[in-house]
């Protein structure tokens, strides 16, 4: 996987400082979208959107098993999409890459479904490693983000294994990591941890407006039929037509935006909206790449706003944001908090990792990874099936006597019949 991945970041980068050399090279857009979904139809229709979700279907649904083909047609698709201006990232194709190389392995020593299960996962978080430098938080990941609320302990030591190999060879092989440690020393406070809290809700909010971004350009990609050059056409104008009002910080990986926001500079306050938009057409309509990363750019983005409304430190709360919406959308708050840690260093990461738990519990029973499989209920006072994937999932508010929602309904109960009888009163008076 550090080999493939070292490969893979390797080309990207070389086509990119080609294509981006040209100032108005956004407009190969409805070319690069039409080319790909051109591949993607009728070579691999698993290497369409990003490629994590591919992945987790494959294990739930295949026990494991991911065709060999995924790994040239998904290298190609994402050069194209992202080489051309798509907004999409990188993680999600080398984890999707990691995991059919894994598949394929597993069915060359003759490995059962199960073992072919785990050390398909083990794919994916050494493709999660080597792409971020992370390779603590990509073993997690892998392990954390098959179920909704439970961890896979029995691939953790394979997990994290793979993920510290891939990640060193990568390094070896010429991978430059840039992480960002900054002084952070904040004063301990009851003030300091609620505006955390607050900034966890906010992120949360963030989270469900991805997602459901992701779920509109979907269903509005699913009304122009299943023709995916055609749809890369439309959506490549699109693109153009947003990139010439907005920015072009909003096309590729945007690494340089999630730069500017940790930095705590200044960021146009739409950026995390923008980017959701821009993302979700990218992969809804024929474009092929990582869903991380746009992630990621948000979460800096939005953290950066949130510290701009309260007058606090723009940095820190992007540093938050940039883990927290990875939590949130993805359903993963320790591999998050772990990430935190491994990028921003040990200071920050209890407050980070407070946060994530607060930004996961806030998306509710939802994901942008819609086979992810529910283990647990967020809420006691949610009714869900224990079991399910998340894109079959039906809530219903479930009341408890004894809670915050109760106690509540139970006040405005009484008010309103208080309210009801003084009106009957006075009709009695008159």
């Amino acid at each position: 996987m550090g080999l493939s991945t070292a490969f893979f970041l390797k080309l990207l980068h070389w086509i990119l400082a080609c294509s981006t050399g040209y100032p108005f090279y956004f407009l190969m857009l409805p070319a690069g979208l039409a080319i790909s979904g051109l591949v993607i139809q009728y070579l691999e229709p698993d290497a369409k959107g990003y490629g994590i979700e591919k992945v987790i279907a494959a294990v739930h649904r295949h026990g494991g098993k991911i065709k060999a083909a995924i790994v040239p047609i998904k290298l190609l698709t994402t050069i194209l999409t992202i080489a051309t201006g798509g907004s999409a990232g990188q993680v999600g194709p080398c984890g999707q890459i990691g995991a059919s190389l894994a598949s394929v392995m597993a069915g060359l020593f003759r490995f059962d479904e199960k073992d072919r299960g785990k050390i398909v996962v083990c794919g994916l978080s050494a493709g999660f490693a080597a792409v971020l430098g992370a390779p603590f938080a990509g073993a997690i990941f892998g392990a954390e983000v098959l179920y909704v609320g439970s961890i896979l302990y029995e691939i953790l030591l394979p997990s994290i294994i793979a993920g510290i190999t891939s990640y060193q060879i990568a390094s070896l092989l010429g991978i430059h990591y840039q992480f960002l440690p900054f002084d952070f020393t904040p004063t301990l406070t009851e003030a300091f941890i609620l505006k955390i809290v607050l900034s966890g809700i906010f992120f949360g909010i963030c989270s469900l407006l991805v997602i459901e971004i992701l779920k509109v350009g979907e269903r509005f990609s699913d009304k122009l039929g299943k023709f995916l050059p055609l749809k890369g056409l439309i959506g490549g104008v699109m693109l153009i037509g947003m990139t010439l009002i907005f920015s072009k910080q909003f096309l590729g990986s945007g690494f340089e935006t999630i730069q500017t926001a940790l930095k705590g500079e200044r960021i146009v306050f739409y950026a995390f909206l923008m980017k959701a938009i821009f993302t979700s057409i990218t992969l809804n309509f024929g474009g092929s790449g990582g869903l991380i990363m746009p992630i990621l750019f948000i979460g800096a983005t939005s953290g950066s706003l949130f510290g701009d409304l309260l007058g606090l430190d723009r940095a820190t709360f992007a540093a938050v944001g940039f883990v927290s919406l990875l939590a949130g959308t993805t359903n993963t708050p320790i591999a998050a908090s772990i990430l935190a840690v491994e990028f921003f260093g040990s200071a920050i990461a209890p407050y980070a990792a407070i946060a994530c738990i607060v930004s996961f519990l806030m998306t509710g029973h939802r994901s942008v990874f819609p086979t992810q499989v529910l283990s647990f209920q967020k809420s006691t006072s949610v009714d869900v099936e224990i079991g399910s994937e998340m894109e079959d999932i039906r809530t219903a508010f479930k009341f408890r006597d004894r809670s915050l929602s109760g106690f509540l309904l139970r006040v405005i109960e009484k008010i309103t019949d208080t309210i009801r009888k003084r009106h009957h009163a006075g009709k009695s008076d008159h």
